[in-house]
This record gives structure tokens, sequence and C-alpha cells, in this order.
């Protein structure tokens, strides 16, 4: 890795509608926030490498607690048009490269977007994703896990007049769970492209920052875990009672 210049890139927008201030939301007594920053942070220590982690947000305080927990993360104060619902993840990114890039005098070739409500993750998954687009030379690396029972050839969808008729989402004749066919969900674990790939865009085209070559790393159904609800706050809890039961 001795010609990359990784940035790790912790992404934490203030709103919420679901869960409001989520991304700030204790979890074990410690804000979300600061679960995917100790991952970032362990991450670059352990590539022992020209890594720099950085926190985008549009929040002020968001910027205070990254600071309280990590004072060498670099910060980035979101311009507000970057931090409505309708603001793309791929937009904040390069704006929080270009602003960096510009104070530091410097080029990053290689990008993980890892997002601030996501505090449970695989200790080595950042620095998986990274490797992959290295050894492959690939665009673009994405962490997906096993859709499980809720797998598409077992999905309906509603006919008829009335809407109620049973229609398989995709025709096949799959009764058991073991025979069903391998098909993956992202799981929002980490996003990793490389600089070109990420100032890539074309209309039409929303996933084009994710170049031509994409790949993907896996992780096992629960290593994962996003926030998004009162309800997966609950599960994250649980998920680290569980783990912390089994050491």
């Amino acid at each position: 890795m001795s010609n990359t210049h990784a940035l790790l890139l912790v992404l934490a927008r203030a709103g919420s509608k679901g869960l409001p201030d989520k991304n700030i939301t204790p979890l074990a007594s410690k804000p979300l926030l600061a679960w995917t920053l100790d991952h970032a942070q362990a991450t670059a220590d352990a590539l022992a490498n020209r890594t720099l982690v950085a926190l985008s947000t549009d929040s002020p305080h968001y910027l205070d607690l990254a600071k309280q927990h990590h004072p060498d993360t670099a910060t980035i104060l979101r311009p507000a048009d970057l931090a409505s619902d309708a603001a793309t993840v791929d937009a904040a990114a390069r704006h929080a490269v270009t602003t960096l890039e510009a104070e530091r005098d410097t080029t990053f070739t290689h990008v993980a977007i890892l997002y601030a409500n996501v505090p449970l993750r695989p200790a080595d998954l950042t620095a998986r994703a990274i490797a992959k687009l290295l050894d492959t030379g690939c665009d673009s690396v994405q962490s997906l896990c096993p859709v499980g029972k809720h797998h598409p050839y077992w999905m309906k969808t509603l006919a008829g007049d009335s809407g109620d008729v049973l229609t398989p989402y995709v025709d096949n004749a799959v009764y058991r769970r073991q025979d069903l066919p391998p098909v993956y969900q992202l799981d929002g674990g980490v996003l990793a492209v490389t600089r070109d790939s990420l100032f890539t865009t074309a209309d039409g085209q929303p996933h084009a920052f994710l170049g031509q070559d994409r790949r993907a790393i896996t992780t096992a159904p629960g290593e994962v875990v996003d926030i998004d609800t009162p309800i997966d706050l609950a599960l994250a809890a649980a998920t680290l009672a569980a783990r912390h039961d089994d050491a």
C-alpha cells in the first residue's frame, strides 16, 4: 500500500425522521457516531500507512463530539444542500474529498465511506474492502450479507381486481430454504471506491460513481447492524449483549 493514500470518511447527517438525531443516539453509553469513528481509527492504525479519518456532517455539535472522542479526526462542515433528504452519498463524499485535498495539499487514491448509523461491523471490514480495491484493481467494493429467509423467490406481489391475489415475485418451484440460490443484499457496512470512480458522474446513472468493475466482500447475518428505527437500536443492544455472553 506504499502508493495508497486512503480516506476513511464517516458520513453523519443531523436530520433523521425515523429516529431523531440517530447518529448521536447512545448505544451502550456511547453515541452511534463514536462507534463508527472507533472502527475507522482502528482501521487506520492497522493499515499503518497514509490513511486519514474524517467526518463530514452538517452539525457543529457532531463535529464537537467527534473531536471529543477522536481529537485527530479531520472534520468537514457540509453545506445545507448536501445535507437534505435528496442529497446523495457520492456528492457528500466528493465535497469532503475536494475540501480535504485543498486543505492538505494532497490527493487521496481511495475512499472508504462509512455511515455513522452503523455501530456494529466486523473489525477488519474496511481493511478488507480497501485490500480488494488494491488487489483486484476494481472500481468499487461494497459489503453484502445473505438475504436468508427474505429471499426474493419467496416474496409475493398482489394482483387481481381486489388486490389480494398472491402472485410469485419470481416464478420458481423451490420449497426448501436450503435449495434457494444464493442472493445477497447490501448491508451498509462499508462502501470503498477509487478516487477516479467517485468523481465519475453521468446523467440518468445515479450509481456511475461505483464504476464499471464492482466487487463485493461478504459478512455473516447479524455482523453488520445499521440503525434507522428504535427497533434497530434495540436489536443492536441485544446483539452486543449476546456477543458479550459468548465471549
